[in-house]
């Protein structure tokens, strides 16, 4: 029975081996911390796929490096740090081409012109009604007669453009995008 629960427990190793990983948790821990803020980055619930991809190939690495004593650091943290420098070159593409930009990021997406709801758009986003619903109400809409644009933001977010229903008639509201941004509403 007590052999059972060593085995459940620590598996071939022995109760040592809590401070290999105890070591090595430290050492990967802040490492892969000194890489991330050499990359900076958006908060989490801002990751565009790149970043995502990033966390999941890191997480990887790390954790495989934590756990595994077949697994040596060096070469583990090799891997990080060439996960890592992907990641900034492919930071650095994306900062210098729009064409890139949009292949590694996405483009923003009218899904909603003048209350009316643009479907096709949405099934190829993989947003469903009840989830735009969802994404209006946290912007304090209560009716899409109300929303001039909303638009998906590449990293999944919703901007919403009001309509103007304050009879402020000759008032100059300057535009939230830049001319020529809403250029691509059309054609998608």
């Amino acid at each position: 029975m007590l052999e059972d629960l060593h085995r459940i427990l620590l598996g071939d190793q022995q109760l040592g081996f809590a401070w290999e990983v105890f070591f090595r948790t430290v050492i990967i821990y802040f490492y892969t911390l000194a890489l991330m803020r050499w990359l900076g980055g958006r908060t989490v619930a801002q990751l565009s796929i790149v970043e995502f991809l990033l966390v999941i190939a890191i997480g990887s690495a790390v954790g495989d490096s934590l756990f595994y004593p077949d697994v040596p650091l060096l070469p583990a943290m090799f891997a990080i740090f060439l996960v890592a420098a992907f990641n900034k070159l492919v930071d650095e593409a994306i900062l210098s081409s729009d064409l890139l930009s949009r292949f590694f990021e996405g483009r923003p997406r009218i899904v909603v012109t003048e209350g009316r709801v643009h479907h096709d758009r949405l099934r190829r986003q993989g947003i469903g009604m009840g989830e735009l619903y969802a994404k209006l109400r946290e912007k304090g809409v209560a009716d899409l007669a109300d929303v001039k644009f909303a638009i998906l933001e590449a990293d999944g977010t919703l901007s919403v453009l009001k309509r103007d229903r304050d009879g402020a008639a000759g008032l100059y509201r300057p535009p939230a995008l830049p001319p020529g941004e809403m250029a691509w509403a059309d054609k998608t």
